[in-house]
């Protein structure tokens, strides 16, 4: 039997988002932008699941979830 790593990426709650780029400069693989100055966005295509955007948020609007493989 062999184990499944799960895979984890970053979504933020877009409602609450207060923009202020934090997520966007600890970003390594830049998979963040801030939209019309409103909220992040995350392309999941970039993200790499490390988690550094969700603990440098300071209104904790970030979360990682876990993706199909």
């Amino acid at each position: 039997m062999t184990a499944v790593k799960k895979r984890r990426k970053a979504v933020v709650e877009e409602s609450a988002c207060v923009a202020c780029g934090c997520c966007v400069k600890v970003c390594r693989p830049g998979a963040i932008e801030v939209v019309r100055g409103t909220t992040a966005r995350v392309n999941p295509q970039r993200c790499v699941g490390c988690g550094l955007c969700a603990r440098e948020c300071p209104a904790s609007v970030i979360t990682l979830q876990e993706v199909a493989p």
